[in-house]
C-alpha cells in the first residue's frame, strides 16, 4: 500500500504557518484556539481564525483538528462546554483532548464531535486503546515511547481504531510529555500549555568554599564536554514510515507549532515527497537542511540509551532562510527578505512545485524604491530579484552554509 494513503499531518501556530502546512502537501494539521491548548505561546487561533482554518482547509479537502489537551480543572468546564459546541458547529474534524472529563463533556455537549485521544494520556497498550474507543474516542495518539512492534499488536487487537503517532520533531524529556520542570523552576506549567522548555536549558552548579560564602558557578559536564543534561534529540522516523503503515498507524504528525514556517516548509515537504514517491535520500538530505537536533529513531526499534542530546540546545542547519516568495513578475521574484544576500549569492528555491532544489546566482536586486541595490540588508524588505524559476507565494529561497 502506497504511503501516499496514510494521512501527513502538520501543526500550525497560526494563520502563516497554516497557509504553509497546507500549500506544502499536509492533509491534515493540528491547531489550538485561544484556551484549553498546550501551547499557550503560540499565537493560536481566535473563533473566527478557526471558522476560517476550517472553511479553507475543507475547500482544499483537507482536514483540521484542534487541540484541547490541558488537565483541565474545576472551572474550565463553563468555558469549555460553549467551545466545544462552537467547535461542532463550525464542522472541525476533530478535537485532541486528554483529560476524561473533557471527554464526558463533549459526549453531552456535543456529541457529533470526532474526539482524538492526546498522546498526554500516555497510552502505551492494547487493552488502554479498546478502554478508550468504548469511551467514544475515534482517534489515539499513542505515547512516544512505544516501538513498531507494540503498536502492531495494539492494531491488531483494535481494528477499526485510528492510530496517530509522532514521526518528526523535538520530544519531550518527560514520559509523553508529562512534566513538572516548568512548574517547578519558573511558575509556569507545562500541563497547562505554558512549558517553558526548561529541559532544553543550559545547566550549572555553584560551588561553595570552606566559609560557607559561593564561587563561581561551574559547568555541569559530562564526558567533559556538555551541559544540555535533559535535552532531547529530535525524532525522525523518514526511514520507518514504511514499517509504522504497516503496523497499522493511519496518521503521521509532526511536531512544531511554535516552528517557524519555513522550518515547517522544509520538514513538511520532504515528508510529502517522500510518501508521494521521491527518493528517499533527497527526502533525508532536506531534514539536514533545517535547524535541527541530533535525530533518534528514539524507541521505535526496541529500548534505546541514546536519546539525549548533550552538545548545545540546537544544531544549525545546511541551509538559512533568505527571503519568503511574494509573486513573480516579468522575470522577477518578488520576495520579502529576511536575512541578508548580496549581488553573486547563489540561492536555492524550497518550494512544493516542480522548481524545488533548483539553484540560481542573484544577477540583480531592485529595492522598494525601484533602485538597483548590490546588498539586500533591510529585514523584512521587499526586493524584486532577477530569477529564472516562475516563483509562487508561499516559496522560500535558502542559502547553503559556507
Amino acid at each position: 500500500m502506497s504511503l501516499s494513503q496514510v494521512e501527513l499531518l502538520a501543526p500550525a501556530g497560526d494563520k502563516e504557518k497554516l497557509n504553509t502546512a497546507l500549500y506544502f502537501g499536509a492533509d491534515a494539521v493540528y491547531l489550538g484556539g485561544k484556551q484549553f491548548s498546550l501551547r499557550t505561546f503560540a499565537d493560536n487561533f481566535s473563533r473566527d481564525g478557526l471558522r476560517d482554518a476550517v472553511a479553507q482547509a475543507h475547500a482544499l479537502g483537507k482536514k483540521i483538528y484542534v487541540t484541547a489537551n490541558v488537565f483541565a480543572k474545576n472551572a474550565d468546564f463553563v468555558q469549555m462546554a460553549d467551545y466545544f459546541v462552537y467547535l461542532s458547529t463550525i464542522g472541525v474534524d476533530g478535537v485532541i483532548v486528554s483529560d476524561p472529563g473533557v471527554i464526558y463533556l463533549i459526549k453531552k455537549v456535543a456529541p457529533a464531535l470526532c474526539v482524538h485521544l492526546s498522546t498526554q494520556a500516555n497510552t502505551t497498550n492494547k487493552y488502554a486503546v479498546k478502554f478508550w474507543a468504548e469511551q467514544g474516542v475515534s482517534r489515539v495518539i499513542l505515547a512516544r515511547e512505544l516501538s513498531i512492534a507494540e503498536i502492531a499488536d495494539i492494531h491488531n487487537f483494535n481494528d477499526g481504531v485510528e492510530l496517530e503517532t509522532f514521526v518528526h520533531g523535538a520530544m519531550c524529556i518527560s514520559y509523553s510529555g508529562r512534566c513538572l520542570l516548568s512548574d517547578y523552576l519558573d511558575g509556569r506549567s507545562s500541563n497547562r500549555g505554558a512549558c517553558v522548555q526548561a529541559c532544553r536549558w543550559k545547566y550549572e552548579v555553584r560551588a561553595f568554599d570552606a566559609t560557607g560564602q559561593k564561587s563561581d558557578w561551574l559547568p555541569v559536564e559530562e564526558d567533559g564536554k556538555c551541559t544540555y543534561i535533559f535535552n532531547s534529540k529530535d525524532l525522525n522516523m523518514l526511514a520507518h514510515l514504511h514499517d509504522l503503515q504497516g503496523a497499522g498507524v493511519s496518521s503521521f504528525k509532526i511536531e512544531g507549532r511554535m516552528k517557524s514556517p519555513y522550518y515547517l516548509a522544509t520538514v513538511i515537504g520532504a515528508y510529502r515527497r517522500y510518501m508521494d514517491g521521491a527518493d528517499m535520500g533527497a527526502a533525508e538530505k532536506e531534514l539536514l537542511a533545517v535547524a535541527h537536533r541530533d535525530y533518534t529513531t528514539a524507541y521505535a526499534l526496541g529500548k534505546n540509551a541514546s536519546t539525549v542530546h548533550y552538545d548545545d540546545s540546537q544544531s544549525k542547519g545546511e541551509y538559512v532562510y533568505i527571503a519568503s516568495a511574494l509573486g513573480y513578475e516579468d522575470g522577477y521574484a518578488i520576495v520579502e527578505m529576511r536575512n541578508r544576500f548580496k549581488k553573486g549569492d547563489t540561492l536555492q528555491v524550497l518550494a512544493p512545485h516542480a522548481e524545488h532544489g533548483k539553484d540560481f546566482v542573484v544577477e540583480q536586486i531592485i529595492d522598494s524604491n525601484g533602485q538597483e541595490v548590490e546588498d539586500a540588508k533591510l529585514v523584512q524588505s521587499v526586493y524584486k530579484l532577477a530569477c529564472p524559476y516562475r516563483l509562487r507565494k508561499g516559496d522560500f529561497l535558502r542559502r547553503k552554509v559556507q
